[in-house]
């Protein structure tokens, strides 16, 4: 199953149905689930509040959030991509990439349409900038997903490619399932989210691998229409809810690469989440609305990866330069070779059961 790129066709717009106070729910005349939305209250004048991400939309009635893919009629919101997945593809695990939860196992990776922020350099923008009715989709139900990830031979379903918390409906139905099929949940996000429904969400996860874009406010105001400190809060509750937790960070030349940043970034992941967090530092191709920058220098990314194991973070790694020793996992104590990696394959995997075989440091992860 291949993933689907914005391609111009237009759906069938959304019937506007029947007045929900006669009683009758609203009918979505493409075929896909309406449902309401989680965390959002009303206000007056048939207005809502949305309070799912940091955003906190204010969204009159026949209005949609700024995501695009959330809508209030009649002041009930509704997500619109309730099981309109517009993505699905099994992956290799490490290009979520988490490099230290089960390497070399498959993942059942879907998205739908719709983000919260507006990265200039995004890789999937004709899905994550589109609007549900601008991308084809197919209805997979909750439960269906799990018995394509069945079929696949996935033990894990990825929420990836585009912004999960858009999709946070959906990802939580599928993620409570979880404990019924044996098929993990695995999350792949900017982390742009509000504690409550991340409090909420948690507890049926497996993984959390975060996008932390840069350690710098005017990086998320200026390139992606966020802000920083409520992605460094997610992180830390993340940590703090014992799921396991990866970041990465996408280097762009001149933008967050410098020695100074690198370094109060890896201070903060050291001090507040633990020197045991991977950071992924990876190489920026020029896309989207961000074309006037080079590829990021090997070398950039070779200093970043020393800056930040000079800070003390035990597991630091290169992405996007197939072949590197920068890909692969070592023994924070010995420095063994632990995991070998070429791109998204594992050439050679020696951790004994959950440790080191030379010195038996435990080193820490999702090993089965």
């Amino acid at each position: 199953m291949g993933a689907c790129g914005a391609c111009g066709l237009l759906l069938p717009g959304l019937a506007r149905g029947q007045d929900q106070a006669r009683g009758k729910a609203l009918v979505d005349d493409t075929g896909y689930p309406l449902v309401e939305a989680k965390h959002y209250v009303r206000l007056d004048g048939k207005r809502v509040r949305c309070e799912l991400c940091p955003r906190r939309c204010q969204v009159a009635d026949l209005e949609r959030g700024y995501c695009g893919v959330r809508e209030n009629r009649g002041g009930t919101y509704y997500t619109l991509v309730h099981s309109r997945l517009c993505s699905m593809h099994t992956d290799p695990i490490e290009k979520k990439p988490f490099f230290h939860v089960v390497p070399g196992s498959q993942a059942f990776s879907v998205a739908t349409v719709g983000c919260n922020m507006e990265c200039k350099f995004c890789q999937n923008w004709e899905i994550s900038q589109y609007r549900p009715e601008q991308v084809p989709a197919r209805n997979v139900s909750p439960r269906a997903c799990h018995g394509f990830a069945k079929t696949e031979a996935a033990p894990f379903i990825a929420f990836t490619y585009t912004e999960p918390v858009v999709f946070y409906e959906y990802m939580l139905d599928v993620a409570r399932l979880s404990r019924q099929t044996g098929v993990r949940s695995v999350v792949v996000s900017n982390g742009y989210i509000e504690e409550k429904p991340l409090r909420e969400l948690l507890p049926h996860l497996t993984a959390f691998k975060v996008d932390l874009k840069a350690f710098r406010n005017p990086f998320y105001q200026d390139l992606c229409a966020g802000r920083l400190q409520p992605v460094l809060s997610a992180l830390q509750l993340i940590k703090k809810a014992g799921v396991w937790l990866e970041i990465v960070v996408l280097v762009l030349p001149t933008k967050n690469d410098s020695e100074a940043e690198i370094r109060d970034l890896a201070r903060f992941v050291k001090r507040n989440l633990g020197p045991e967090v991977p950071v992924h530092f990876t190489r920026f191709h020029p896309t989207y609305r961000l074309q006037n920058l080079p590829p990021t220098p090997v070398s950039t990314l070779e200093r970043c990866y020393d800056v930040a194991k000079g800070e003390g973070l035990y597991f630091v790694y290169m992405g996007n330069v197939p072949g590197h020793p920068g890909e692969n996992t070592y023994c924070p104590r010995c420095n063994e070779l632990l995991i070998s990696r070429t791109g998204f394959t594992v050439r050679s995997n020696r951790i004994s059961g959950n440790a080191c075989p030379k010195c038996k440091t435990e080193i820490p992860g999702v090993w089965s």
